[in-house]
């Protein structure tokens, strides 16, 4: 079994010493954002649920909401959650599945009206139409649009917790290095248009209204920096966000899990622990088939790696369920799992 070797400079967690889930939340009421990532299949969905429910039988207003297409929130709480906005599932909870395709079609609303108003147009030539229609079609504008859902969700300030379902590790890694390639580029614009100011002031009247039409089209990038900014932000806030890695006791999920955690920490993601998903009961063993017992066992070396390397940042250890987990009866048993008798 191969012993998997932390980082040289292995990324620290907001977890004290043997502590649980339910002492970090108690220690910690201003991590108002928190976040369950992890490679995907591995049960965020479930746990953000679970945190939901523990939240909200804590009496706090919680919002639990998701921007990864692959998640389904509406199946695990068996209700029509997609594209409604927040809906009620129980007291004090609340859910929410964002549809970032209608979001793609605001937006591209929003393109048509600044080229007619800029360019005082009846209609949208034909060409634009189609280059609209070519760049919607990238997946750079889906993350456009989920960067805009996370900043308006936030924005309202509604909930006491904010329960972020985040999407699969790369995207999420993507989305923290955009925000900084983007904030540098518009930066370096930005700089040189400031510099060209003293020659602006020498140029014709034409001159002038074409600036005033290149000043606006910079005013838009820096409008969306200030919105990539924000959503990127909810990451990396030390005092109010909390990010929980969910791993299973498998040797190529705990070596991704210890690169990704290596790779959040150099972006300042405040890193509060991991949660170790689908452990087999050992006492299955005495009458478990081989595949089964074979299967503990591998299982029992991956879980002494996970100790030696993540020691006292695991919060807690959720075993293997007999049956999906769906309804609140389904959450409300891994929030048990999760967090202990209320």
């Amino acid at each position: 079994m191969a012993r998997v070797e932390p980082p040289p400079s292995a990324p620290a967690t907001l977890a004290g010493p043997e502590e649980s889930l339910a002492d970090f939340f108690r220690k910690h009421p201003e991590r108002r954002y928190v976040m369950f990532g992890g490679k995907g299949g591995l049960g965020k969905t479930t746990f953000s649920a679970a945190t939901g429910y523990w939240l909200a039988r804590q009496g706090k207003r919680v919002l639990v909401f998701s921007v990864d297409p692959q998640a389904s929130l509406t199946d695990i709480f068996q209700q029509d959650i997609f594209g409604r906005g927040p809906v009620q599932v129980m007291e004090n909870l609340w859910a929410q599945e964002i549809d970032a395709d209608r979001h793609i079609r605001a937006y591209q609303q929003q393109v048509r009206q600044k080229i007619l108003d800029m360019y005082g147009l009846d209609a949208v030539p034909a060409e634009i139409e189609d280059y609209i229609a070519a760049a919607s079609a990238e997946p750079a504008m889906e993350e456009s649009a989920i960067f805009d859902s996370v900043v308006d969700i936030l924005a309202t300030g509604e909930y006491d917790y904010y329960i972020y379902d985040l999407v699969p590790l790369g995207h999420a890694l993507y989305y923290l290095s955009m925000a900084k390639v983007y904030d540098e580029w518009i930066g370096k614009i930005t700089h040189l248009r400031e510099e060209m100011r003293e020659y602006e002031e020498m140029a014709a009247r034409m001159r002038r209204k074409k600036e005033t039409e290149e000043d606006q089209i910079l005013g838009e990038l820096q409008y969306i920096r200030t919105r990539i900014n924000a959503a990127s932000q909810i990451l990396t806030d030390r005092t109010r966000t909390a990010f929980f890695f969910v791993l299973v006791p498998e040797q190529m999920i705990l070596l991704d899990t210890r690169k990704a955690a290596g790779m959040f920490a150099r972006f300042d993601v405040p890193i509060a622990g991991y949660i170790v998903n689908r452990v087999l009961p050992r006492e299955l063993l005495a009458s478990a088939p081989s595949y089964l017992r074979n299967r503990i066992e591998m299982q029992r070396g991956e879980l002494e790696a996970i100790e030696r390397d993540l020691g006292r940042s695991v919060l807690a250890r959720v075993p293997e369920l007999e049956r999906d987990v769906t309804g609140l009866d389904m959450i409300a048993r891994v929030a048990e799992l999760m967090y202990g008798k209320s």
